[in-house]
């Protein structure tokens, strides 16, 4: 954590507190069971002014999220947005990082976690490129993890909950062990599925493939401005089945993600990726991406949400 951080403010049940203070109790309910939703948004610095990137479709997620586990978020949706911009507001930020949380608190231990409150937490800090500051251009090793995704009617991998998150930890520490930057988990039927918390794209022959939604995938936000961006520059799009040895054979790869944002893929199970650098459509793809998030282009789509 950043030491700048740690001198801020988290909001938290509607009000601002010193982020040190930012406490729950060691008996509350998300400790032991998991029982949590959040997102993760960046706030970028643009000729406007400060906008959280596509704001309201992270908060729309968060509630989607709670809703599939049965959390009554107890403020509206207009309240967590307007809460997000004072985030950032009151810690000054130009740019920043953005975490949203709702959580099961303190009342009673037991599966059942009907009588223990949600409550919200609102956090922002400094974060740069999620996997490296050379990996925007050069470029990142990854492998394939013996660990797999979420299968069906297990867990539920649209919602993006805390829970969830066990399974990436196990990817992300493999891979970290055998020496990758990041791992690719497969689905349960041994398909692509995506990162530990990045989406996947993979080129062959100037098409982009990508996991269907049915692959244990988060349905990524930066996914579907990737998506969009697409079809923009008439790139064709398939979202499938992808098996594991397109990954050998592609000529580009790369993830997408609020933390990692467009990241080419170099290598896979220490086997080159086409050239083994950027390619050109994920040149473009990111080139594009990067000039939304930071103001440089007409905002068609209406993604940004202007700190005011």
């Amino acid at each position: 954590m950043d030491p700048r951080d740690e001198q801020g403010k988290i909001w938290m049940n509607g009000k601002f507190i010193a982020w040190m203070d930012a406490k729950i109790h060691v008996m509350s309910h998300v400790i032991h069971y998991g029982t949590s939703v959040f997102e993760g948004m960046r706030c970028y610095k643009t000729p406007k002014g400060s906008s959280i990137f596509r704001l309201r479709d992270h908060i729309r997620r968060l509630f989607d999220s709670a809703k599939v586990y049965r959390m009554h978020i107890p403020f509206t949706t207009d309240e967590i947005v307007q809460a997000c911009n004072e985030t950032i507001r009151v810690n000054d930020f130009q740019s920043a990082y953005v975490r949203p949380l709702a959580y099961r608190g303190y009342h009673s231990l037991g599966v059942d976690p009907s009588k223990c409150p949600v409550e919200v937490a609102i956090g922002a800090l400094n974060w740069g490129a999620y996997l490296g500051e050379e990996a925007i251009s050069q470029g990142v090793d990854v492998g394939v993890s013996s660990w797999n995704r979420m299968a069906p009617n297990t867990m539920p991998s649209l919602a993006k909950a805390g829970s969830n998150y066990m399974n990436s930890q196990l990817i992300k520490l493999e891979a970290k062990e055998d020496g990758f930057t990041e791992g690719i988990g497969l689905d349960v039927f041994g398909y692509v599925s995506e990162g530990s918390g990045e989406n996947i794209f993979v080129v062959r022959d100037g098409v982009m493939y990508t996991p269907s939604i049915g692959s244990g995938i988060l349905s990524g936000i930066t996914r579907n401005s990737v998506l969009a961006i697409a079809k923009e520059f008439d790139i064709k799009v398939v979202e499938t089945n992808v098996p594991r040895e397109m990954l050998y054979l592609a000529d580009e790869i790369f993830f997408t993600g609020t933390a990692a944002e467009v990241t080419p893929i170099r290598s896979v199970d220490r086997i080159a990726v086409g050239s083994g650098s950027r390619g050109p459509i994920t040149e473009k793809i990111q080139q594009r991406y990067f000039d939304y998030v930071n103001g440089n282009c007409e905002d068609i789509y209406g993604w940004h949400d202007y700190i005011i």
